[in-house]
């Protein structure tokens, strides 16, 4: 616990924190009051922690991190929060990298994705990430520091080192791919405190993709592949979209998880 209490107001305020919030429609009541009472240093803190999350905030924002593939993320305000789900991209990936591979994290977030993937893989991996939000950059150089990444601010490919080209074994690129439509469908955590080009993917969800794929087979090596999450039925598309790019698309999928991945590979 952040700070110190007796075992007896101990738990009459785990369980005031665990009401508050259940009060507040946290689902998972009982964790999250966990994880603010060990992260708080004082009460005033703790006050202050549980009312940002009574309010909507997500709690990655309030604590300042999230669990992702066995490492504590650190997340500011507005940055996109990594989803559990992604974790299944990054095994993916893990399957089909190369000792001491060149990996690049495109529309990086937090970095979560690359910091996770060179964290896990057998060999150590040369990380290269960007984003175009700046607050998304800041938070990934402090995520990626550990793997020696390079981190930059700006469109896509655009702002990566020209030598790069040809030379990539592992593209990851957790593209946007809500369609825009469907925002107003997103629970109030995302919509609200997340930065709308996280999450808005175009008309059909799959105008980044289209923008990412075109691009991919000038920078990937040969037999590097990009890797993606969708949704089950934006897949054919999907699919249609790499090949369209002169890639070979192939579909994972993780039930367990609700995450669907395509690998597409430089032919």
């Amino acid at each position: 616990m952040g700070f110190h209490l007796s075992v007896f107001s101990s738990a009459l305020l785990r369980s005031s924190v665990t009401s508050r919030l259940r009060a507040a429609g946290c689902v998972f009541a009982e964790d999250e009051a966990r994880i603010l009472l060990d992260a708080a240093t004082t009460p005033a803190e703790l006050a202050a922690m549980v009312r940002s999350r009574a309010q909507g905030h997500p709690l990655e924002h309030v604590v300042g991190w999230a669990e992702f593939g066995g490492l504590r993320i650190s997340v500011d305000a507005g940055v996109f929060v990594p989803r559990r789900r992604s974790e299944f991209l990054v095994e993916t990936a893990l399957g089909l990298t190369p000792a001491h591979a060149l990996v690049v994290d495109l529309c990086c977030g937090s970095g979560a994705l690359a910091a996770a993937l060179a964290a896990a893989a057998a060999h150590p991996v040369e990380v290269y990430a960007a984003d175009v939000d700046a607050a998304a950059v800041r938070c990934a150089r402090r995520n990626l520091a550990d793997a020696g990444g390079r981190v930059f601010e700006g469109d896509l490919f655009e702002p990566l080192p020209a030598a790069l080209h040809g030379r990539v074994d592992v593209l990851l690129a957790n593209v946007p791919y809500v369609p825009t439509a469907d925002i107003a469908l997103l629970p109030a955590e995302a919509r609200v405190h997340e930065a709308r080009p996280a999450l808005d993917g175009g008309a059909d969800g799959l105008d980044v993709l289209r923008r990412v794929a075109g691009e991919a087979p000038r920078w990937l090596a040969p037999g590097g592949a990009l890797f993606f999450e969708t949704s089950e039925r934006q897949v054919p598309e999907a699919l249609a979209v790499v090949g369209a790019a002169g890639l070979h698309g192939a579909v994972s999928g993780c039930a367990d998880r609700d995450a669907t991945v395509v690998t597409a590979t430089r032919r």
